[in-house]
């Protein structure tokens, strides 16, 4: 008997745990959205840079390795 009590408590734990961090979740506001979707953007348009860069580079090194046939 002890043994299944202690195989529900750990899922029993997960679902409170659970509603918990529901509970404190919060719909972020204007203000917030618009902050945080300039970090999206920025973030994508700075790795979009880097991988262009990148490609810009290996090309030339990739023609001398291979030999332009």
């Amino acid at each position: 008997m002890d043994g299944i009590q202690e195989l529900i408590e750990g899922p029993k734990q997960f679902a409170k745990d659970s509603l918990h961090l529901l509970k404190r979740c919060t719909k972020p506001d204007r203000k917030e959205f618009v902050q945080i979707s300039w970090a999206i953007g920025l973030g994508f348009i700075v790795m979009g840079f880097i991988g262009f860069f990148v490609k810009l580079i290996h090309i030339p090194i990739n023609n001398i390795i291979v030999g332009g046939a």
